[in-house]
């Protein structure tokens, strides 16, 4: 620094620089520059360090995948020079040879010409002399060493860091509590397991199970707080469905099922979403709209995979079909197939109105004819209420139809319970105006004293024509919806009296015979007249084949005498053959505990005498009394009181009926009890006796109609019935209302019985 002052007062000043000093401004902009560059270098050697970082992590990869597969090549021979060469030979020419065999002398040869055989690992491949060059081979070397050590029994160790010291690389390792070890297993599910004891695996497989639950727990409360925004959840929680863990899939796989079907009976909206055109889609909407849109579309995709897993399910278990994966056993696909049928009725009953309830019907339909019992009953009982509940039709003719096909394909050969099903239709006309009545919407309209309170004279005015206009909508709503409605019955029906009368014609021996007599029995009021001839020689020669059973033959009187109560009304035919099969099978029917052909006998005799009194004889309505009452001695107190109530409907309608109160003989001839024809029986002849023994009945209800009918069933008096009997009602729920009755008079009864005879044993 001295020296440079020396000089310059020496040489005088410095010459001024040319160049020009760089201004605040201009200093500024450099040094925003040399920050930028600086960040950018710096930013670009982070980027090749990590890329470099990346290379060697690879390089590391491949070299573990790759140790695995590659045999170890054997080790490199080097060239000697010659001189090494001799002084070996004579070194060799110099061991006794007597001690060793040939083997051992090739042996030790072979030995020799590897380097340092002794200090070196003998699993490396590179040259002992390399240098510098050849230290890496050490850490290939090591890759190339089987991480996995041979584990003690019912230990488990954790592969830790090697350590490397002068003779080389040393792996380390320890073992760990059983505890840890659950949680880290990465050589699958089923090595989890090795060498544990039964509560051990039980114990893991309830904490599996528990992780699971929380999962399909958090995934579901997420969905349904918003579904909307959180239609990805479903994603994820339909992907458990294919869950690969052997210890938990079964149970996790039900859960995610079920599970799924309350989210989407929560979340589904109640309309169809149908698919966006292309000029709806070009539209520009707004935000709301735009996210409403893509909530159906995800919401319909994600629904219809839900249905496709569901009926994967049940098609593996029908075609016994191992998967790949092997994470759930043959033995499990019943219970898995169960649970799926069991979502997929819950979805045919909740949610008739959304998209795919067609499919879900054609996946059903052909399980009802399935052997296994369970899920054969949970179809039908599905149909079942979705012919109960569906008000519209639309439903019922959709299922009808496939049901039709499915009879016809099978060539009737399919449970009768599949037919049965049927029977549940909704296709009756006092129901149909009640469901008319009840879908209508209610408008409430102002009252006079509302409108001069809250209108001026010309709002009220507006007001009036404005309700005018409003009742003749909801009028002409109405009868087009009850249109509808009536069309979409008439080809419901069309399609069930095709199946009914194909069976007639082609499968009389069928089984299915019952079922389609009782379906015909139930509709029998609602076939066209058309048909009525055709139908009633069929069923004619039905009876009169003797191939049917009691019930049997009762549907088809009860078919027959259906339809001449109704439109057949103004056919001229005379079933005087039909009135003599059910006179005759009176005294056949089952007197046990069974009593369902008595509720049929008495729907029978109610079309037969009671709403055709003006065309029945007196003859055959006294016949009919006297052996409805020798009937009563033989079955249940609830089916004589049945069969009393209907002796009294008929007494009613016949009042000369009461000439059987009488014991004095009416005319000539003796009563032939064991003559099925009751024109010819001589009724007249006889009397109700039986009365006289139904008056010591041990149930009071029957004693009391015994009473009432001995006395010639008065409306009035002493001997009149109470108001909860006398009132008339349809046979069947009569009877049952009766059944009900009865049955809670029985158990007082017998509770009495039980109380006096032990009240005697004591006293004994």
């Amino acid at each position: 620094m001295i020296v440079f002052w020396l000089r310059h007062f020496e040489n005088g000043p410095c010459p001024r620089s040319k160049k020009r000093r760089p201004t605040f401004r201009r200093l500024l902009k450099t040094s925003g520059v040399k920050l930028e560059n600086k960040l950018k270098n710096r930013q670009f050697k982070q980027q090749n360090a990590d890329k470099k970082q990346r290379k060697d992590q690879k390089r590391m990869r491949q070299a573990m995948k790759g140790s695995t597969l590659q045999t170890p090549r054997p080790l490199e021979t080097y060239r000697k020079r010659p001189e090494e060469e001799e002084q070996e030979e004579e070194f060799l020419e110099s061991l006794p040879t007597d001690m060793m065999d040939e083997d051992d002398l090739q042996q030790m040869t072979t030995m020799a010409r590897k380097a340092s055989f002794i200090t070196r690992d003998l699993s490396s491949c590179g040259p002992v002399h390399g240098g510098k060059k050849r230290s890496s081979d050490v850490v290939r070397s090591y890759e190339k060493v089987p991480r996995k050590i041979a584990k003690m029994q019912e230990k488990e160790v954790i592969h830790l860091l090697p350590i490397k010291d002068k003779s080389g690389v040393i792996p380390q390792s320890m073992e760990r509590v059983f505890m840890i070890a659950v949680s880290s297993c990465a050589e699958g599910a089923s090595s989890c397991y090795v060498g544990l004891t039964p509560e051990q695996r039980e114990q893991l497989r309830n904490q599996k199970l528990n992780g699971k639950k929380h999962c399909i727990a958090n995934l579901a409360s997420a969905i349904i707080s918003d579904p909307m925004n959180n239609m990805k959840c479903v994603k994820e929680l339909r992907g458990m469905l294919m869950e690969a863990d052997p210890s938990v899939a079964v149970s996790v796989r039900k859960m995610v099922m079920v599970s799924l079907m309350e989210i989407f009976k929560d979340i589904a909206p109640t309309y169809r979403i149908r698919p966006l055109t292309a000029e709806e889609k070009s539209v520009k909407v707004k935000k709301e709209t735009k996210q409403l849109r893509e909530f159906e579309e995800g919401l319909v995709s994600q629904y219809k995979f839900y249905l496709e897993d569901l009926e994967q399910t049940i098609k593996d278990w029908k075609q016994k079909k191992r998967k790949r994966s092997q994470a759930v056993g043959l033995q499990s696909y019943l219970s898995l197939a169960e649970v799926a049928v069991r979502c997929l009725s819950e979805l045919l009953l909740a949610l008739p109105h959304f998209n795919f309830h067609n499919n879900i019907v054609v996946i059903l339909v052909p399980l009802m004819n399935d052997p296994t019992r369970k899920v054969s009953d949970m179809c039908c009982d599905a149909f079942k209420k979705l012919f109960q509940q569906d008000k519209g039709g639309v439903a019922s003719l959709a299922t009808v139809r496939v049901i039709s096909g499915l009879v016809k394909s099978l060539n009737y050969n399919v449970r009768p319970e599949v037919l049965q099903t049927l029977l549940s239709l909704r296709i009756k006309e006092v129901e149909m105006k009640k469901d008319l009545e009840a879908s209508a919407p209610k408008k409430r309209f102002m009252t006079n004293k509302e409108k001069k309170k809250n209108l001026s004279r010309m709002q009220r005015k507006w007001k009036k024509a404005e309700e005018k206009l409003e009742k003749e909508l909801l009028e002409a709503e109405a009868s087009e919806s009850k249109e509808k409605k009536i069309k979409l019955h008439t080809e419901t029906l069309n399609i069930v009296f095709l199946v009914y009368f194909r069976i007639l014609k082609k499968a009389q021996k069928s089984i299915l015979l019952p079922v389609v007599l009782e379906g015909l029995a139930n509709f029998a009021h609602l076939i066209n007249l058309e048909f009525f001839d055709d139908l009633l020689n069929v069923l004619q020669n039905l009876i009169q084949s003797g191939d049917l059973t009691n019930r049997e033959c009762l549907h088809c009187i009860q078919t027959v005498f259906t339809i001449l109560s109704g439109q057949g009304d103004a056919l001229n035919i005379d079933p005087l053959n039909f009135y003599s099969q059910l006179y005759r099978i009176l005294l056949r029917l089952h007197a046990g505990t069974p009593n369902y052909d008595i509720i049929i006998v008495l729907r029978c005799l109610d079309a037969m005498l009671t709403r055709r009194r003006k065309q029945v004889s007196l003859q055959r309505a006294m016949a009919f009394v006297k052996r409805l009452s020798v009937l009563s001695l033989h079955v249940l107190h609830n089916s004589s009181v049945g069969i009393l109530a209907a002796n009294r409907a008929t007494m009613h309608s016949f009042p000369k009926c009461d000439f059987l109160l009488d014991n004095e003989i009416q005319g000539s001839g003796f009563y032939l009890p064991e003559l099925n024809e009751p024109e010819h029986c001589n009724a007249q002849n006889t009397a109700l006796w039986e009365l006289h023994l139904l008056q010591r009945h041990y149930h009071p209800v029957v004693r009391r109609f015994a009473v009432h009918l001995s006395r010639g069933a008065p409306s009035e008096g002493t001997a009149s019935l109470s108001v909860d009997l006398s009132r008339r009602y349809k046979h069947s729920p009569f009877l049952k209302e009766q059944y009900t009755f009865c049955f809670t008079h029985t158990v007082l009864w017998f509770n009495f019985l039980l109380t006096v005879s032990a009240a005697l044993t004591a006293s004994c």
